[in-house]
């Protein structure tokens, strides 16, 4: 197995009214609506895969959980940043799709259908506390932090034992929208997170 790592910053807008419960409940508490819908972005500010660099690369995500996270039986879309080289990309694949083990081995038991992996131009833009990522005509969102009584600190759920990362931003969308293999959904107001992430594998 390929050795891989990951160090950047993810965003995710998912159709719960409220925070995530599966942040703190680890997927035992089933989503507010009873199923998940979500679209994520990726930012990768150091990576590789192999001899692989995937530093500056972006990631979007189109995921579908039709109850309890750990029921698995998820649909998943991963569009790849367009600038990515042949091997990057063979590797970004293999890390999204679960294959390469690791952080997100996970999705190898829990994804039952990938609806596509492929190329796209993927942005992910940061502007003061907004966080904003764009999949072609695909995925179009923005997230921004929950405002708590002191402005300079994000309001955050921190020392989880998420698959993420353990420490969560509470953010709401202030732009949801996806527009891919069939679905048609606007998740503006809902339920949004950002995470440092720092992933690896295979171990």
């Amino acid at each position: 197995m390929s050795d891989w790592a990951i160090k950047g910053e993810l965003i995710l807008n998912c159709n719960c009214t409220v925070f995530c419960p599966c942040v703190v409940s680890l997927g035992a508490h089933p989503p507010t609506e009873g199923y998940c819908l979500a679209w994520a972005g990726v930012r990768i500010d150091d990576g590789h895969f192999a001899e692989a660099d995937l530093s500056g690369l972006n990631v979007g995500l189109m995921l579908e959980i039709p109850g309890r996270m750990g029921r698995g039986n998820w649909k998943c879309a991963a569009y790849i940043d367009e600038r990515a080289s042949d091997d990057a990309f063979d590797g970004l694949i293999k890390i999204f799709s679960g294959a390469a083990r690791g952080t997100t081995g996970l999705f190898r038991v829990l994804v039952s259908e990938f609806l596509a992996a492929e190329r796209a131009p993927v942005t992910f833009e940061t502007e003061g506390k907004k966080r904003r990522l764009t999949v072609g005509r695909l995925i179009k969102g923005e997230v921004e932090p929950i405002t708590g009584p002191d402005p300079e600190h994000d309001v955050m759920i921190t020392n989880t034992a998420y698959w993420m990362g353990p420490d969560i931003t509470v953010a709401a969308a202030n732009q949801g929208r996806v527009r891919a293999h069939g679905r048609v959904w606007d998740f503006d107001g809902r339920s949004a997170e950002i995470c440092q992430i720092s992933w690896s594998g295979p171990n």
